[in-house]
């Protein structure tokens, strides 16, 4: 319905505007610059300023533009001598106390309090002020950002984003009168303080009190040099928040987010706002790389891999690994080869790498990431409703009453989804963590369940058994859109909250209160992670938990559903366009003989009728001789699978491996062939976020050296193998996709460049769709959703006397995945520079261990030492270490046992000690 609006005159113009506008917001909507310094577009007005005062007829004083509202037949004067007298004093005023030119003036030319004493005439811009030069002096200690207060001129816009927009709540106001001043916490400084560097306050700064600290290894390069600005998307997690590089001489100088994009609203984390330099690394591999003759693969990582290549031409490296790979299938046939593609990669890269296995090599051995996150919640999803994508997006919270969120540590692992589930709880909503640990979302919860690890179908159980036994489930959906309810009634039964609290640890008045909330709430919806899915049972995880939705009818609406959140920034994409190995593109089964007569005539070649081998498989079968050659482009097997000395083991009794990276990663040190890859910013293609968003991701930059895009390797290699895979661009790959996966036909490249801002959410069946954010408001690709019972049982490997610790793995704020991008980033490594073991105040005190003491964890696997940290977020009798740092590589310790449904590995639960390393 279109907004009531007013009639009022500006500078003596007839102008109308929407009913609730700011005078500010109609003025900027009729073109009429008011001059703005603690206002900023998106934070709620404060009007502490004043510099945006305008003259309202029969008002005694001049009113602040931004907080005033509109009124029916306003007359108001933006530019009379009265309005402009009391902005030049104001301006005067605080020039007096700011140092000219500041650090954002001198940097970036565009303090905005300097620019706006110019504008007004006002203020001495060449003098330096004395009360200036007796401020505190610079606070350097944040690894991204400067603290100068001298600059600070009060407007509270770095509050406002602390504590509105990112929900962290750091920055607040200390002292009185003259002695007012921003403070950190406590009055910490800002690199001790709580503040997790998401750079929110430095980009809502209007001078140079907080700015980004330049990058050495950009800013060295791009002095003198013009600008441009290239929009695209974070290359980091699964949210897709969208970006603008900007860009000198060539150079990334640094990113902002893009205020108009639904994804992310301008919001930015650490990662994504200064993570970027990773790009210009002197690590980056420029040129081909052939394993010198003789240089040994064993198990062990080498300490130095790049003794072990010589420097080489591209058609010797592309001739070299194609013959090898040809010569391994004729004599081996399809199934003796096997492909890693990445989530890392474009939908176009990942559909061609597909492809490329399945019509080149002539198998269906090909798998991702996905694997090792998120392949029990497809595997679930797929059973039950028919679809594993989200069914709603991450902003839909701010559209629930009830959110619950299992296993996923958001604010480190999603943090700007996060910002929205903060937001939603401050506006009201209740919150619900389930999670072994105390992450931090658990300050923003209503409640917290912490339950023993291992223990999740029996709590998921007990919240529907609390459901259906207090009659709140919804029977009417029940009964018209799902069917096998009496099995999963029966099932749940044993799942009384007592005999929970015995078997979880949570007491029963708590889960009764989580499963009232949700099932009462008129929307809930429900976000999980790997908590919950990298279990041996993390399909029956989510298949109780898919239940728990739809028997309370917490589906097919906005502000309710199921997301599980994607970690890699295109997982979801990768996964939709076929780099899984029973499923083509758009999740069509290889099985069935017309969905392969479907894609056989599309590729012109016969597809293998079998599903293949997934990751653990693969390297399982190389340690035994029945994989014999590999392609891997872009993943790291040798960091990220379980119980890296077997993996690692099946990477050296490989034939040939061919690795295709932008740096020498882990895996490339046992690779035959090295391919030079371009990094994500040097390349154009579509990328599909968490909440099934395509998106663009632009070229900003050039490779360095003879690096080269994953789609013209993988042709130039196709054709070398004598099937030729030819196009002439993403977009012309783009358009086969979207030929052959209905959920993308109406998607192209033409039109996201057209709603570039906004991207297309999936299905989007023909060209003149908007695309669909919320799932299954009528019915379920099934028909009716499949119900599963799951019932619990414990981990298979439970503490003993010898392993008395309950080993948990996931990723921090400050680094992602295996490490290779981020810890190559300046300010991301300064952060959180290396491994450490997170362990309860009571377990170090117990073991006479100190925090920050180095430690020995020992599996019945394999043995790693790092720091331990003290750390409220575990309990005794618990540990719990991050997988970014090669140094102490976790998946050392971790079990590769796998989920019999999904094929997933048990990273979430294994027995460990703990010593002194001595």
């Amino acid at each position: 319905m279109a907004s009531r609006m007013i009639s009022f005159t500006l500078d003596g113009r007839p102008r109308e505007a929407p009913a609730g506008a700011s005078i500010w917001e109609a003025a900027a909507a009729h073109g009429v610059e008011i001059p703005r310094l603690c206002h900023q577009p998106g934070l709620a007005p404060s009007g502490v300023c004043r510099a945006c005062a305008v003259e309202v007829e029969g008002a005694r004083t001049l009113v602040p533009a931004c907080h005033r509202g509109l009124e029916e037949g306003m007359a108001i004067r933006t530019g009379s001598a009265r309005v402009l007298r009391a902005q030049r004093t104001l301006v005067s005023m605080l020039m007096a106390d700011h140092p000219s030119p500041c650090a954002r003036e001198r940097e970036r030319g565009d303090c905005e309090l300097e620019a706006l004493a110019r504008r007004l005439g006002a203020g001495d811009l060449e003098a330096g002020h004395a009360a200036a030069r007796a401020a505190p002096a610079a606070d350097l200690s944040s690894p991204v950002i400067a603290v100068d207060l001298s600059a600070c001129i009060l407007c509270d816009r770095c509050i406002r984003a602390c504590d509105d927009v990112q929900s962290n709540e750091v920055i607040g106001r200390a002292g009185r009168g003259a002695a007012s001043r921003i403070v950190f916490d406590a009055g910490l400084p800002m690199g001790e303080s709580s503040c997790v560097s998401c750079g929110e306050c430095a980009a809502a700064c209007p001078t140079g009190a907080l700015t980004d600290k330049a990058l050495t290894r950009t800013a060295e390069r791009v002095e003198g040099t013009e600008d441009k600005k290239v929009d695209s998307v974070c290359p980091f997690c699964g949210v897709g928040c969208a970006i603008t590089y900007k860009v000198r001489g060539g150079v990334i100088a640094g990113v902002e987010g893009r205020a108009a994009s639904p994804v992310n609203a301008g919001r930015l984390c650490v990662k994504g706002r200064y993570g970027y330099d990773y790009a210009h690394h002197p690590d980056r591999l420029t040129t081909p790389l052939i394993r010198r003759e003789g240089a040994p693969k064993t198990a062990e990582l080498p300490a130095d891999p790049r003794a072990l290549f010589r420097e080489a031409g591209w058609e010797e490296a592309l001739d070299l690994a194609a013959g090898r790979l040809a010569a391994i299938r004729e004599s081996g046939g399809g199934g003796a080869l096997a492909g890693f593609g990445s989530a890392k990669c474009s939908n176009e890269e990942a559909y061609l790498f597909q492809k490329f296995v399945r019509t080149v090599f002539g198998t269906n051995n090909v798998d991702h990431c996905t694997r090792l996150c998120h392949a029990s919640s497809v595997t679930a999803l797929m059973e039950t409703i028919g679809s594993g994508a989200v069914s709603n997006p991450f902003a839909d919270a701010l559209k629930a009453d009830f959110i619950l969120v299992a296993g996923a540590n958001t604010t480190e692992n999603h943090p700007v989804a996060a910002t929205f589930i903060k937001e939603a709880a401050k506006r009201g909503a209740a919150l619900a963590v389930l999670d072994p640990r105390r992450v931090d979302l658990v300050d923003h919860a209503d409640i917290h369940l912490q339950f023993e690890p291992g223990t999740d179908v029996a709590l998921i159980n007990g919240l529907i058994h609390v459901a259906i036994a207090e009659d709140l489930i919804d029977r009417d959906f029940i009964a018209r859109r799902t069917e096998n309810f009496e099995a999963v009634a029966a099932s749940v039964k044993p799942y009384t909250p007592a005999a929970v609290a015995r078997i979880t640890g949570v007491r029963p008045a708590d889960l009764r209160r989580v499963a009232r909330l949700y099932a009462a709430s008129p929307r809930s919806i429900i976000f999980w992670g790997m908590g919950l899915s990298q279990h041996t049972r993390g399909t029956d995880n989510c298949r109780a938990l898919i239940s728990l939705c739809l028997l309370c009818g917490q589906a097919g609406r906005p502000g309710t559903g199921l997301h599980p959140l994607r970690g890699q920034n295109n997982v979801q994409g990768a996964s939709d366009v076929g780099l899984i190995p029973m499923l083509y593109p758009g999740y069509q089964n290889v099985s069935d003989p017309a969905v392969r007569a479907k894609f056989e005539a599309a590729w012109g070649r016969p597809l293998d009728p079998a599903p293949g081998l997934t990751v653990v498989e693969i390297v399982e079968a190389a340690r035994e001789g029945r994989i014999r050659g590999l392609y891997v482009m872009g993943e790291n097997p040798a960091m990220s699978d379980p119980n890296l000395n077997a993996s690692r083991a099946g990477l050296a009794a490989l034939e040939f491996l061919l690795v295709q990276d932008i740096f020498l990663t882990e895996t490339a040190a046992f690779a035959d062939v090295v391919l030079p890859a371009a990094a994500f910013p040097e390349k154009t293609g579509a990328y599909t976020n968490t909440d099934r968003r395509v998106q663009m991701g632009r070229k900003a930059v050039e490779p360095p050296g003879q690096a080269r895009e994953d789609g013209r390797i993988l042709s130039d290699l196709a054709g070398r193998m004598g099937r030729p895979m030819a196009y002439d661009s993403p977009a012309a790959v783009f358009e086969e996709i979207a030929s052959l996966i209905p959920a993308y036909a109406g998607i192209s490249h033409a039109r996201l460049d057209e709603e570039e801002r906004e991207g297309i959410v999936w299905p989007c069946p023909a060209p003149d769709h908007p695309g669909t954010e919320t799932l299954f408001t009528d019915e379920f690709p099934t028909g009716r959703a499949r119900l599963a019972p799951a019932a619990f049982a414990p981990p298979e490997e439970l503490p003993n006397r010898a392993f008395p610790f309950v080993l948990n793995t996931g990723r921090n704020l400050y680094h992602w995945h295996t490490g290779s991008l981020t810890r190559r980033a300046q300010a991301l490594e300064a952060a959180e520079p290396g491994p450490y073991a997170e362990m309860s105040a009571a377990d170090l005190a117990r073991l006479r261990l100190r925090d920050g003491q180095r430690i020995r964890v020992r599996s019945r696997r394999g043995e790693i030492v790092l720091a331990a940290r003290r750390s409220p977020r575990v309990r005794p009798g618990q540990i719990f270490i991050p997988f970014h740092y090669v140094e102490a590589a976790v998946n050392l310790l971790t079990r590769d046992a796998l989920d019999p449904d999904a094929k997933i590995p048990a990273f979430k639960i294994c027995a460990v000690r703990v010593e002194r390393a001595r």
